[in-house]
């Protein structure tokens, strides 16, 4: 079904990732809620975003839109994007880039992960910021290592719009950062998952999604490109148009979903570029791995039905 959903209220639905409410026995979507129905200054509908909320009842197949997580600490209308979301010790653990009030422009301000955590997906404690190797840090992704612990891996704006990473033991204290991964023209939107024997790094690079293959977590080969500009021309579903953008993948069983966001109706070259210029829509695509390399084809039609045990 395509396309998979898209927000309601202010129709900017980007940075998805699903998660399992295991309270409810629902599968819920949080993404960044863009205003991209609201007419501002600059960049100013991208930030002043809330975290939005769409469950699903019946494995991801169809999406109703829930609201909006509270996630406020500190006075006034702020920015989050991008959340990830870890089940850990039987909390939920949210990390959310923070950027405190609603910029008109990209450059000037700091930006933050900070940590929230929760027993039900809707009462939130925040831990606070994490110290990491700048002040312009965003995109948090996490995954258990194989040796026990966790690593973050989050994009690094002031050095270059690399991907870096950090370790914890329990998703507290972290350390030992050190860059992962850096590209030509820089990148955003690290995502880490195991599939088919192997893990599997995914980051944003504009055009589409590089792919890297790892076998311990450490050591990074590229695997490909999947979800860029030439595979949307092929594709016939609606509003798959343009590459895929900022994504999260599930692995169910021996399958894995990937899903993504699109700016069907984008056009750079438009003055203040309007609603519905910035509108955008969520999409689903099944993955599979082949000699090393990652594979989407974005012409196959899919319908989600996750299991329970999904991750």
């Amino acid at each position: 079904m395509s396309p998979l959903f898209r927000d309601p209220v202010f129709d900017g639905a980007s940075d998805p990732v699903l998660v399992r409410n295991r309270l409810e026995g629902s599968w819920w979507m949080l993404y960044t809620s863009r205003r991209a129905t609201v007419p501002t200054k600059g960049v100013g509908w991208v930030h002043g975003s809330d975290v939005g909320v769409a469950s699903s009842n019946d494995g991801g197949a169809t999406w109703c839109y829930r609201g909006v997580l509270d996630l406020s600490y500190e006075f006034g209308r702020n920015t989050f994007w991008a959340p990830e979301v870890t089940w850990a010790n039987d909390l939920y653990h949210v990390f959310v880039s923070y950027i405190r009030g609603v910029p008109d422009q990209w450059a000037g301000h700091s930006r933050h992960i900070h940590h929230y955590v929760s027993k039900d997906l809707l009462n939130w404690d925040h831990r606070g910021p994490l110290a990491l190797s700048s002040d312009r840090v965003i995109d948090a992704a996490v995954h258990r290592r194989p040796g026990g612990g966790y690593r973050m891996w989050y994009k690094d704006e002031a050095d270059g719009s690399s991907t870096w990473s950090v370790d914890s033991s329990d998703l507290q204290a972290w350390h030992s950062p050190q860059r992962v991964l850096q590209t030509p023209g820089g990148h955003e939107g690290p995502n880490v998952f195991r599939f088919r024997g192997a893990y599997w790094l995914i980051v944003d690079s504009w055009d589409g999604q590089l792919a890297y293959r790892s076998d311990e977590l450490s050591h990074w080969s590229p695997a490909g490109r999947i979800l860029d500009t030439a595979s949307a021309s092929r594709s016939c579903r609606e509003d798959d148009v343009g590459p895929g953008l900022h994504s999260d993948v599930v692995v169910d069983g021996d399958r894995a979903f990937i899903v993504y966001f699109t700016l069907p109706e984008a056009d750079p070259t438009t003055p203040g570029r309007p609603y519905p210029a910035r509108r955008s829509s969520v999409l689903a695509a099944e993955l599979e791995a082949e000699d090393g390399k990652l594979i989407c084809d974005r012409r196959r039609d899919i319908t989600l039905a996750l299991s329970d045990e999904a991750v």
